[in-house]
This record gives structure tokens, sequence and C-alpha cells, in this order.
């Protein structure tokens, strides 16, 4: 079955992928059994997994090996009542026990919940409660452990905490122990339908509570064009995607498919992002494929990136957000290497890319996935011309694209709201250049309305972001009585520029908005902050800026 899925076909051009790219959906696809159960039998010592941390530790996997323990992870977990349809949450970390819990999970049909550390109590208690969480896989450190049991007599349907270590705490199982000891793994006579929950991520959305967004048993085989054709991958490969295991983004980059691409996943497992040590990382493993958020590349680029042979690595992605030109153009000319940007959400899997038989343009998300039906649709209801903003959607009439979230798990309303009469709203602004590429805008409820104008604050982080004391920063609107609203900037000082006088630096940051993109757009109010609001995966809060919910 394999085969299906590492034909090594190429493309030449956009017109040549949409028109002769097709992923063949198999009856009842299970991605541990015919992906990683199948490389280790075609390949037993092929390296899958190369594991470092910030201690210095290195262990290799090969698929033989992820294999036998992921059997053992399914048979740990039966052993403690786990089976198909149950919902297990990952708190995990980059620990190289995720990936035999997840594949474990796979194997008996149960629904694997990624979820980040950072969780406080509050967090726990509702994602417990709305998903029926019914066991929870954590690292073992004291501080989680105890926001975990805090969360315990109000998360009635957890029946079973396992820990990885080092800690395992009383009533705890041991899941390296349990791995140890497990009997020999017999596959039960049915896992599961295409049409199974096979995933659930709590989005950490910028406003309301979060969304449960449920995946499919096919969702891994969309991930071919986002490792493939977007990451560019081969058997080669040795590819690193920097993100904790409990957001969407290690799905997309640390799994599913860069192993059906056959490539080598490399995870540095640190507790602090650390540039310098990152990029010693990237030389001393000579990793090849690189993939990160615009925030991460912002940080490297401030750093003597000639100081490091990265010879190894030819190829770049980045997600996440938007990506500003500034930064493109620093790390093309720091390293020769194309930032290929990409965009998706939890909701979908790579719906626009740069790929790479098209050139980049700087500050566009790429051109539209054609396994997706994509439109952009104006106010108004019309389709959007060129040049013409409008919300990006997915039609579904003719083909439910893989990759396309199954709904808002136990919310029919929410999930009505924004996927109706075979449409998926998006919720995201954008519009599209005569040559087919896509340019960010911003989240609906971002765009800034002034004296008339429409304008997306992404444009004016762009400018922002080529003033040389700029860090980071968002762009939110402000209410006006005269205006409606005015362009409000937060922004994050480097450390050079935090003694200058505040009136100063604000002419000077917004003349320098005037005088790189149209001048009604510069930020009227500019305010300095120590760090921007975020969610628990790193996005922008802007609701939280323009006063919002906290």
């Amino acid at each position: 079955m394999l085969e299906k899925y590492l034909d090594q076909i190429t493309f030449e051009s956009q017109e040549d992928f949409k028109n002769n790219f097709e992923i063949k959906v198999p009856t009842n696809f299970n991605f541990a059994y015919d992906v990683v159960d199948q490389w280790a039998a075609k390949d037993p010592s092929k390296k899958a997994l190369c594991w470092t941390n910030d201690k210095g530790e290195h262990i290799d996997f090969t698929f033989s090996q992820i294999k036998e323990k992921s059997d053992q992870a399914a048979s740990f977990f039966q052993s403690l009542g786990i089976t198909k349809g149950d919902m297990v949450m990952l708190i995990l970390k980059r620990r190289y026990q995720y990936w035999f819990a997840i594949l474990g999970l796979h194997k008996l049909g149960a629904v694997a919940i990624p979820a980040t550390h950072l969780l406080t109590k509050k967090d726990l208690v509702y994602r417990n409660n709305a998903a029926e969480v019914k066991a929870i896989v954590s690292v073992g450190e004291k501080n989680i452990i105890q926001g975990i049991e805090d969360a315990m007599p109000e998360s009635p349907s957890v029946k079973q905490l396992i820990s990885i270590g080092p800690d395992i705490a009383q009533g705890w199982h041991d899941f390296n122990k349990g791995l140890e000891n497990a009997p020999p793994f017999v596959r039960p006579a049915h896992v599961n339908t295409n049409e199974d929950i096979f995933l659930l991520y709590f989005t950490s959305g910028t406003t309301g509570q979060p969304k449960m967004v449920i995946h499919d048993f096919i969702y891994p085989l969309a991930h071919i064009v986002t490792a493939k054709y977007w990451h560019n991958l081969s058997a080669e490969s040795l590819h690193l995607t920097l993100a904790d295991t409990g957001w969407g983004k290690a799905a997309w980059g640390k799994l599913y498919g860069q192993w059906i691409a056959g490539a080598n996943i490399f995870v540095y497992d640190h507790e602090k992002f650390v540039p310098a040590e990152l990029l010693q990382k990237m030389q001393d493993y000579k990793i090849t494929s690189f993939c990160a958020p615009p925030t991460v590349f912002r940080f490297l680029i401030r750093e003597d990136l000639g100081k490091y042979d990265l010879s190894s690595l030819k190829y770049c992605t980045i997600a996440g957000e938007p990506l500003n030109p500034s930064v493109y153009e620093s790390f093309l000319k720091a390293t020769g290497i194309k930032l290929m940007e990409g965009f998706g959400q939890t909701e979908t899997t790579l719906t626009i890319a740069t790929f790479p038989w098209i050139e980049p343009k700087p500050g566009s998300m790429g051109v539209a996935n054609p396994t997706y039906d994509m439109d952009l649709m104006t106010a108004d209801g019309r389709s959007a011309e060129d040049g013409e903003q409008g919300e990006i959607i997915f039609r579904t009439d003719k083909k439910k694209p893989i990759g396309l979230f199954l709904a808002y798990y136990k919310d029919p309303e929410l999930t009505k709201s924004v996927y109706d009469n075979h449409t998926y709203y998006t919720g995201d602004i954008a519009w599209r250049d005569e040559d087919g590429y896509y340019w960010f805008v911003g989240r609906n409820d971002d765009v800034i309305k002034s004296s008339g104008y429409r304008i997306g604050p992404f444009e004016v982080e762009s400018a922002l972001m080529t003033h040389p004391a700029v860090v980071e920063c968002a762009v939110t609107g402000a209410p006006d009585e005269v205006r409606g609203q005015v362009v409000k900037a937060t922004i994050v000082l480097a450390a050079d520029y935090k003694s200058r006088v505040v009136a100063d630096l604000v002419k000077e940051m917004q003349d320098h908005v005037k005088s790189v993109t149209a001048p009604y757009k510069y930020p009227r109010i500019i305010e300095f902050v120590e760090e921007l609001p975020k969610t628990i995966s790193g996005k922008i809060r802007r609701v939280e800026i323009r006063g919002g919910e906290k």
C-alpha cells in the first residue's frame, strides 16, 4: 500500500500540478499501519526520527523501532481500557515518547488530543469536560503534574493518568515501564473507517473559548502536499519543523506528510528558544530542510548567520503568521535561501503555498493548493476580481477536500456558522494579484475601517518591521469619533532604542510608515510594550490589545 503514496512525481508548473495531482484514498486508511508499519517492512533500518535535546542527549530511531514502540504503546493503552473512539490528551512537549503514544492511539482507533504544557487548571478542566477526555499522557514534571491533578476533581471523565517521567506521581501509570512490560500487540479486528474521528485540536483562537476541531483518518494524506510539495522533501531529507507537539503545526511538520515522503524528522527538544543554540544544532546535524513561524526567522536574522556552516540547508518554509518582506530579504541576503511561505488553518491543511516550481513574491502567501476549491468572496457575495479584497472560502459542492475538518465537535451551531451550504468560510481576508498569488490582509474582525478606507493590519506591520527599532508589532483599529477607527501600532522595541525619547520615536515611526506604504495607513496611535499578548500557540491576541476579553 505504501507505494501508492511514494511515487516520486514532480511537477514543472502550477498548471501541471493542478491538472495532474491526485491523492488516492484507500478504504479504512490508518496512517500508523499503512505508512509507518509499511516503512518498517520495506526498509526497517531507515532512520525515521533524530531526537536531541538541550542537555546534549541524542537518540536515533528507525522505522522498525518506531513500529515496535508504537505497538507496545497500543498494547499498554489496551491494558488500561483505552479503545476505539476514546479521547486521550497528550501533553508531551517535544519528548520522543509523543511519537510512540500518538501512533499507539492511531492503532487502536482512539482519538488523540495534542495539547500544550502551558495549560492552566481552568484550561484543563474546560478541555477535559468538553471532549470527555478519558486519559492524559503527560511529561512527568512536578508543576505540570500538579496542574493536571488540580483539575481532576472537576474532570470526572478522566480515568487514567500516565507519566513519561522523570516523576511518576502516586496514582499515575509509568508510560516507559508500561511499554517494556506490554504483551505482544494484537491488532483489533476493526480499527477505523475513513470517516471516524482521528484527531481533536483545541484551537487557541484569538477570541472566545477554544473550538474543538475534529479531523478524520484520511487527514494525514492531505499532508502529502505539505511535505512533498511545500517542504520539498524526499526520502533523503532531514527535516526540522520548530513546533511543540501540542500545536497543530507539529502535525503539519513533524509527523504525517514527512513520514509519507520517507523523510527523517529532526526533533530539537528544548525548554527555551535560543537562536544561537538552534543554529548550532542545524549546523551540527546538517539539517536539509527547515520550517518555522516568522517570529523565529525574525530572531535568526539578528544573529551573525555567517558564523555557522549552514551549507547542508537547502530549503526553508514559513507559516503561522504572515511573513514580512523585510525578513524575507534579510534571510535571503544572509543565506541565499528563499523563504517559501504557506497558509492554512487548524480546520484545514495547507491551502495556499509557495511551491518549488513558482518564484516567491516576498509578502505573498503563494498560490492556491488545487486540492481545495478556493475562492475569494466579497462582502456582497461576489467572487472577488484580481486586486479586490475578499474572504477566503472553500467550496465543497463538487467534492470535499481531504484535510478539511469534519466539524466543531459537539457544536453543530458553531459549525454551521462557518461551514454551510457546501461552503467553508475561513474568516481570513486576502486579495489575489494578476499572477494568481494571494496576499494576506487580516482576519475579518481585524480589518481596520478608517475614513472609508479598509486597511489590513499586516500591510502596516510589514512597513513597521522594516524599521530597525521594531522587534515585533501588532496593528489594530482604535475607535475614533471622526474617522470611525484609526490605526494603532503596539510595538516591542529593540534594546538599543528603549532609551530614546518616546515622542521623537513615535514621529520617526509614523514618518517611516508614510514613506514605505500609502500615507493614509500610518499609525496615529503608537504604544511601546515589553511584549505582545499571545495565545498559547504564539499567535498575537489583537482582541486583547483592542481592549476586549483577557
